[in-house]
């Protein structure tokens, strides 16, 4: 597979190679967006790592150094929620977004897609120096529970190391 080509216009990577049509159908990478394959900048950054795809800006490649650092202006979460995305794509899980409701991510179990069944967690995303509190907790659980996904804390000490706390509903 040749190196995908894509383009940062704005706060959008994007670009309409057959490749990306060919990554996006086999493991969900990007979302079809009229004629173009539009990628998160999490999803961009991984594949940029991965050595998948090159990330142009006007028309001048851009080093995954220098990729980071505009990425981690565009999204002032990027340092907490890119070192998530990476860790949970490594696991094999397919992890999309979840902006509609209010959260960092949505994550399919392993071998399920977007499309074909629902997510399994909700994700949100938060630094291990952060604290929340009650009534902020008690709307991720309702999010996730009126959403019918599990709610999955995932917090990122000072190393970008990621630690999960899976949160269900119980009736006693």
């Amino acid at each position: 597979m040749n190196k995908i080509k894509a383009q940062l216009i704005g706060e959008t990577i994007s670009t309409n190679e057959n490749e990306a049509f060919s990554l996006y159908k086999k493991s969900s990478f990007g979302e079809p967006a009229g004629e173009k394959i539009q990628y998160t900048l999490s999803e961009a950054m991984f594949l940029a790592e991965k050595e998948k795809i090159d990330v142009y800006y006007k028309n001048k490649k851009i080093p995954k150094i220098e990729l980071l650092k505009k990425l981690q202006i565009i999204e002032k979460k990027f340092s907490i929620k890119y070192p998530v995305f990476k860790d949970l794509r490594e696991k094999g899980y397919v992890v999309k977004t979840a902006l509609k409701f209010g959260a960092d991510f949505r994550v399919y179990e392993k071998g399920r897609r977007p499309g074909k069944s629902h997510a399994k967690w909700i994700v949100f995303t938060d630094r291990e120096t952060n604290k929340t509190s009650w009534q902020e907790f008690s709307a991720k659980n309702r999010v996730a529970h009126s959403t019918k996904k599990r709610l999955l804390l995932a917090i990122v000490d000072e190393e970008s190391d990621v630690s999960y706390y899976e949160i269900n509903w119980i009736r006693p």
